[in-house]
């Protein structure tokens, strides 16, 4: 299996979630896990359910590691266990580091030879393909373990093709659905995973992580990436440079002056962002917007579904917006106008209704 597939939407400079050893903030996941898993009541399928950047794919590596190197859960090992730890020296750790170990597969996004970008949904295909894998007998004798990174991608096709195994599980299997939108997936596919729900993290948490991903981080980068990140690392990591943070100060001094458009600095802003090198303030900028109308939306809760209809709307409409803005090549100069002009227009009629 291709690492660079596998590591198709990683950040620059972070380690993958198969190379995390620690995950902060979700020991309550973690003991749900282990309680199950000594239980021999053991769900073959799990919803990792949270934001995006918690550390759901890096628990479903972890847990992957505790269940190919301890395969019998009654061992005394797992009985007495207080963590998923696994020591990188053990045969199972380094083969999953390696990519190399026979009872685990990674379902994600697969580029198509002739194309060299990386489709946005996981296709029927490598669904399937995934499907078989669970119709030979585990490699090593013990689980066969399945990580869907992200099952948000699977379209109605793939999520399918995806439900005859969660329908039919074979013995020792185990599904880990890495999900970011409970929404986008089956009903069906729900109604037969166990649920572990992960939080977003708190600034201190993050900052935490960040000083253990990378010892070298600035600390007062990682403090100021911290409080501007919404609970995630993802996003926090994102955020670490000097200039992506002083953009982000900047987009945001101009969200809580709506309705009011400060029009000469968007316009700057936006010839900015439509350079060739502009891509990567484009992507800094509409993860402020959408950050922003997020906290929008939960300090305003309590004032009525009428004046929470237009940042509802707004918010829908920039969300597909930044989808598009790759798949679709479109004018990143252009549609920075638009979201501020949209959003100026959604904070009026949310404070007159």
């Amino acid at each position: 299996m291709s690492e660079d597939l596998l590591s198709a939407d990683a950040l620059p400079d972070a380690p993958h979630p198969r190379e995390t050893r620690r995950i902060v903030g979700q020991d309550a996941a973690e003991a749900a896990f282990l309680e199950a898993y000594r239980s021999g009541r053991m769900p073959h399928a799990w919803i990792l359910a949270g934001p995006e950047g918690v550390g759901k794919a890096s628990f479903a590596y972890r847990a992957a590691r505790f269940v190919l190197a301890n395969p019998d859960p009654r061992a005394r090992a797992v009985a007495g266990a207080t963590t998923l730890d696994v020591h990188p020296d053990h045969p199972a750790a380094r083969r999953i580091l390696a990519w190399s170990h026979p009872d685990l597969l990674v379902l994600r996004r697969r580029a198509e030879s002739e194309k060299k970008s990386v489709p946005t949904e996981i296709s029927v295909g490598a669904a399937r393909d995934a499907v078989a894998f669970f119709g030979s007998t585990a490699g090593e004798g013990g689980w066969r373990v399945l990580i869907v990174d992200a099952a948000d991608e699977l379209n109605r096709n793939s999520a399918n093709a995806l439900l005859k195994a969660i329908e039919e599980p074979p013995s020792n299997s185990l599904i880990f659905l890495v999900n970011h939108v409970s929404g986008r997936l089956l009903p069906t596919i729900r109604s037969r995973c166990r649920t572990l729900s992960f939080r977003p993290l708190s600034p201190a948490e993050i900052e935490t992580a960040l000083m253990g991903a990378d010892p070298a981080v600035d600390p007062a980068a990682a403090r100021r990436a911290a409080a501007v990140a919404d609970g995630s690392v993802r996003t926090a990591i994102r955020r670490l440079d000097e200039r992506t943070l002083n953009i982000i100060d900047s987009v945001i001094a101009l969200l809580d002056a709506l309705p009011t458009l400060r029009r000469s600095e968007i316009h700057a802003m936006a010839e900015a962002i439509g350079r060739r090198e502009g891509e990567a303030d484009f992507e800094a900028v509409m993860e402020t917007v959408e950050d922003w109308l997020l906290r929008e939306s939960r300090s305003r809760a309590g004032e009525g579904a009428a004046r929470l209809a237009p940042l509802a709307e707004v918010w829908d409409k920039i969300a597909r917006a930044s989808r598009d803005a790759d798949s679709l090549n479109l004018d990143r100069r252009a549609l920075v106008l638009t979201v501020f002009a949209d959003l100026a227009e959604a904070v009026r009629r949310s404070r007159a209704a």
